[in-house]
């Protein structure tokens, strides 16, 4: 994940302290799953599968924007269960799709993974993303088998299933070590949030977005919309 330009000295860490968010505000931070409408809290098949296309999208080392306008193009074209990506092929992914996102740096590897990603899922799994955590036989296992789709590396599968840990009892990845330094340095103790919680998620997506530089941007986003359901007590490239 791109870090964010941190200040040098001890006047400037004392700033930089200064001008961070309340943990209040952390606590009030916008899922990544949400800012792009994905209602993981349903339970839908469909709303699982849309968030790991994001996760896929999000994994590579490419500008969060562009991710999340390449996810909408897949959207906008219907292309939104793994039959009918698989029916649209790779020249459809690299072209409209991939092209309207801005997704150009690596749309040809990106577009061939996914393709990759749909196959595995309808082979294994039956096409169902729950079926990858009903399979599962523990946390550890689940990751396992997520590592397991091609092309998918510890940052996508930790982006895939930290949103994940209110719902699916096995999803429960440690925090990104990025996401532990930031909390360290501004005295955030993460051990006293239950970590499948929704709260200590949405702390967790704060502190990304913080180091990413749009922290802000997204609490605003948050306060001008309608909040989600809360559910039990408090909850990313690399961004989303």
């Amino acid at each position: 994940m791109a870090r964010a330009a941190e200040p040098s000295g001890r006047r400037a860490g004392t700033a930089w302290r200064q001008a961070a968010p309340e943990l209040s505000a952390l606590k009030r931070s916008l899922l990544f799953s949400e800012e792009l409408n994905i209602a993981l809290a349903s339970g839908r098949e469909g709303e699982y599968f849309r968030w790991l296309l994001a996760s896929l999208l999000y994994g590579a080392r490419i500008n969060g924007t562009i991710a999340r306008n390449t996810y909408r193009s897949f959207l906008r074209h219907g292309l939104t269960t793994p039959g009918k990506i698989i029916d649209a092929g790779w020249p459809y992914l690299v072209n409209p799709i991939m092209r309207e996102g801005g997704y150009v740096r690596y749309d040809g590897r990106k577009s061939d993974q996914i393709l990759r990603v749909c196959g595995a899922l309808i082979e294994t799994y039956g096409g169902r993303v729950s079926n990858v955590h009903e399979k599962a036989s523990d946390a550890r296992d689940l990751e396992t088998r997520m590592l397991a789709f091609y092309g998918v590396g510890a940052v996508t599968t930790n982006i895939f299933l930290r949103e994940l840990r209110p719902f699916w009892r096995k999803a429960d990845p440690k925090p990104l070590p990025q996401v532990t330094r930031l909390a360290s340095r501004l005295k955030i103790d993460l051990t006293s949030f239950r970590r499948k919680t929704i709260t200590f998620v949405r702390i967790e997506a704060g502190l990304i977005r913080l180091a990413q530089g749009r922290f802000r941007s997204a609490i605003a986003a948050e306060d001008g919309r309608a909040r989600p359901a809360r559910i039990h007590e408090s909850h990313s490239p690399a961004e989303p």
